[in-house]
């Protein structure tokens, strides 16, 4: 299908009283993944979805999870949904809890860094859907205030970042104990190594559907490569971020996140960093003010980002340059979301042009890397300005 096909949700089979949700919130016409997978769903097929971050997949198996789940008892939830952060947790869950909202469907998110109390007493009374990281779940089956034994719905969101972060075993270790009759669906980005064999144990006869590539992210953006000088590197990004709405910027390092976040709020940029050592209401508050836009920059570390999905991104800079082409895709790909297109924007010192040129060329990029100072006019609309038109080398 093309991206262009206006699919409305009533036409894939979704009951009226959610497509009146959606309808609420602006959600009139379904994406492709959504239309490939809503349908195989709501049938209760098992389906592997091969989709980025970003493209719609929240709600390719929200609506047909909260279609198809049952009633639950104490402890006893009936539909899971497993994601590899406590970021995401939060994320899907928020979007899921509009739609359980209209069916009275009782909802919880479940992850690490949070007071387990509150979520004891929510499993304790009685939950339909449970959005989790692995460990997290874990902890609370054995403490006997989760039980697995009703689930008739799981979701492995996410399988790629899954592995990649080391959490197989804990996701294994749950889908093993998920033993009566279930419908399972997994979304991935890749489907090799790992995921392949989490598709092979756990699924029945799944229907596969693939939406879009990362080829697809880098023809959809706008790339900029600018050679900047190490005492005036933040000011560029200043300058970047007081002309977009929302920016999100990458560093290599937690030290370099911290740093650069005090650097944009001394230029007078609302800025804060998000990693794995702050604490989690500090990464909450953050980021709830970065998804409302009342945050103009989050300087995140690749692990902090992991997962996150957030919408009407302007513009990613990448201050500290990706070490390779899939960690390029990654953090460029998050301002190109569901069709839309973004602005990507890395910062080049001296001594890392080189590994820059090499990394164009692995990713077929031929834009230019520019010299730039903190008080070009350029700056302020840099997704318009074409580097090549003028020359540059």
């Amino acid at each position: 299908m093309r991206n262009d096909d206006q699919v409305t949700f009533s036409a894939l089979g979704v009951s009226s009283d959610l497509v009146a949700v959606l309808n609420e919130a602006g959600l009139t016409t379904a994406f492709p993944v959504q239309r490939l997978c809503i349908p195989d769903g709501l049938a209760g097929r098992d389906v592997c979805g091969k989709a980025k971050t970003g493209s719609g997949k929240t709600l390719a198996f929200g609506i047909p999870l909260i279609e198809r789940v049952k009633p639950a008892s104490p402890k006893r939830p009936t539909g899971l949904v497993l994601v590899p952060t406590r970021e995401l947790a939060i994320q899907v869950a928020d979007v899921l809890k509009m739609l359980a909202d209209a069916r009275s469907l009782r909802l919880v998110a479940v992850y690490g860094g949070a007071q387990m109390r509150k979520q004891i007493a929510a499993l304790e009374q009685g939950v339909e859907i449970v959005v989790a990281t692995p460990g997290r779940l874990i902890d609370l089956i054995d403490r006997g205030v989760a039980d697995l034994t009703d689930i008739g719905i799981v979701v492995i969101d996410e399988a790629d970042r899954m592995a990649d972060m080391g959490f197989m075993p804990q996701v294994e270790w749950v889908l093993r104990h998920i033993e009566g009759s279930h419908q399972t669906l997994l979304f991935s980005a890749t489907l090799d190594g790992g995921i392949q064999g989490l598709v092979d144990r756990y699924q029945r006869d799944p229907v596969f559907h693939e939406v879009g590539s990362p080829t697809h992210t880098v023809d959809k953006m706008a790339h900029r490569f600018l050679l900047v000088h190490e005492m005036d590197k933040h000011r560029v990004a200043a300058a970047i971020a007081r002309s977009a709405s929302r920016c999100l910027v990458f560093t290599n390092t937690k030290r370099a996140a911290d740093k650069l976040a005090r650097q944009l709020e001394g230029e007078g940029v609302d800025a804060k960093a998000i990693h794995g050592d702050l604490r989690q209401e500090v990464r909450e508050r953050a980021l709830k003010r970065f998804a409302s836009g009342k945050l103009r920059a989050l300087v995140a570390t690749d692990v902090a980002a992991r997962g996150l999905d957030i919408d009407e991104l302007d513009v990613v800079i990448q201050a500290d340059p990706a070490p390779d082409p899939k960690t390029y895709l990654h953090r460029a790909g998050r301002t190109a979301r569901a069709g839309a297109t973004g602005l990507a924007v890395t910062l080049v010192l001296w001594n890392e042009e080189l590994d820059v040129r090499r990394l164009k060329r692995r990713l077929g990029l031929d834009e230019p890397i520019v010299e730039m100072f903190s008080n070009d006019k350029r700056l302020a609309d840099l997704a318009s300005w074409n580097p090549a038109a003028e020359g540059a080398a």
